[in-house]
């Protein structure tokens, strides 16, 4: 047996188990990745020593890198949720759409309101309004319901500051570039969006939902439409400058400036003030409860991503890398491949183990020496496998994913009509959004 094809062997194994652990052992995905890192280092004849040092190497490195990204991301989620400012984008994108576009009108929300806020609390915080806009509107609700939790999906998976593509981000080394990859994962969305549109008026308006009593929330948010997206808009406007100037190799004095309070760190960081901002009415303790809610939902995250970085960090260590170049060169296996085996990767991991979170930063740290290997070192390259990733993760959503519950329960479908619907929406927004990457990679 050849070296390469026994460690092909070795990772396949490893994949299996980390499938077989988390969705029938119901094992959490660190603790059994943390596991996996180290029988597989093993297994590839590195020295307990060595497993361990490159364990913690990789955890501390990559933590080091994006930690901070991710605390600032769920921060600034919880933030905006609290101050209304969710409720207040609602308004006006509904405004903007009118009544005879409900559909599109709530895959739009869902679409901003998942940049910067998990997709379960984005669809908890806006089902009645979904199902009260369904009302006026007169359509099925289950149609503004499957909009909503599309356009929720769509960027949860695939534009940063959202935990998942910042994680892969830093995976593949362009968490310095994150404006490059907002920018590709917001050009991958934009189709996703419409296509989910599409299937949600389609396939909503065959599913029949008993009618319930939703009443309009008179409680109106003191703040305006400018500030309440100010949070959401700044820091991604603030990144997309810094890039730009980064491309373009500008240098002066205002440059400077520009590419400091543009740096992610810098950009999410004002971003989670400009949303402090906003609660300044409530009590130092409440600004101090929510602040503590942003970092415990950011860590889970937190750990995960580190022990993404352990696995990638062992497998950099082990033969792989060195096997891998000659195979790969003799067989020609471009860069369409290599996006090929993320998505599959990706879709693999997510179909078994239900978080697309956790799907996109395994997928990642096991794709670091392919892409060292191939010699993938451009930031739109590599920002286009984050979106592949993305793609994966989001095919397809059903039983053992929280989020296939909180679509069913809250926008009261039944199973069926949630696997008949939700479940193939899901699946279509896979496909389009790989073939949009890999439309993008043959342009760019």
């Amino acid at each position: 047996m050849s070296s390469l094809l026994f460690i092909l062997i070795v990772l396949a194994v490893a994949v299996v188990l980390i499938i077989l652990s988390t969705s029938i052992l119901k094992i959490h995905p660190a603790i059994s990745l943390l596991t996996v890192t180290v029988l597989t280092g093993l297994a590839l004849g590195l020295a307990p020593g060595v497993v361990i040092d490159k364990i913690a190497e990789g955890f501390g490195g990559l933590l080091g890198t994006i930690g901070l990204l991710v605390v600032f991301g769920s921060m600034l989620g919880v933030l905006i949720e609290k101050s209304g400012a969710v409720q207040k984008i609602a308004e006006f994108v509904l405004y903007l759409f009118g009544k005879e576009r409900p559909v599109a009108a709530m895959s739009a929300l869902g679409f901003l309101v998942g940049v910067p806020v998990f997709c379960d609390s984005g669809y908890i915080i806006l089902s009645k309004l979904s199902q009260l806009i369904a009302k006026k509107s007169q359509v099925s609700s289950a149609s503004t319901s499957l909009g909503l939790a599309a356009g929720l999906y769509t960027t949860h998976t695939l534009v940063p500051p959202t935990p998942g593509p910042i994680a892969a981000a830093g995976n593949l080394g362009v968490s310095d570039q994150l404006g490059a990859v907002i920018f590709i994962g917001l050009i991958v969305a934009i189709p996703v969006m419409l296509v989910s549109i599409f299937f949600a008026n389609r396939l909503g308006k065959n599913i029949d939902i008993e009618s319930s009593d939703v009443q309009q929330d008179d409680q109106q948010s003191s703040i305006g439409i400018l500030q309440a997206s100010l949070p959401i808009l700044l820091p991604i406007l603030l990144i997309t400058i810094s890039s730009v100037l980064k491309l373009a190799k500008i240098q002066n004095a205002a440059t400077e400036v520009l590419l400091f309070i543009g740096n992610p760190l810098v950009a999410l960081f004002l971003g989670v003030l400009a949303a402090q901002s906003q609660l300044l009415v409530h009590s130092r303790e409440q600004h101090a409860k929510w602040m503590a809610e942003g970092v415990s939902q950011a860590g889970p995250i937190l750990v995960l991503t580190g022990v993404g970085g352990a696995f990638g960090a062992v497998l950099k260590a082990t033969s792989l890398k060195g096997e891998l170049l000659g195979v790969l060169q003799q067989y020609d296996v471009g860069f369409t491949g290599l996006i090929l085996f993320s998505f599959i990767l990706a879709a693999i991991l997510k179909t078994s183990q239900g978080s697309s979170t956790s799907a996109i930063v395994i997928a990642s740290s096991i794709l670091i020496p392919f892409v060292q290997v191939l010699g993938i070192s451009n930031t739109f390259e590599l920002s286009l496998l984050v979106a592949a990733i993305g793609a994966g993760a989001m095919t397809l959503s059903h039983a053992n994913d929280s989020y296939f519950w909180v679509v069913t329960q809250f926008g009261d479908l039944t199973v069926r009509d949630a696997y008949r619907s939700n479940s193939i929406i899901t699946f279509l927004q896979g496909a389009t959004a790989l073939i949009t990457v890999l439309l993008l990679s043959q342009l760019l």
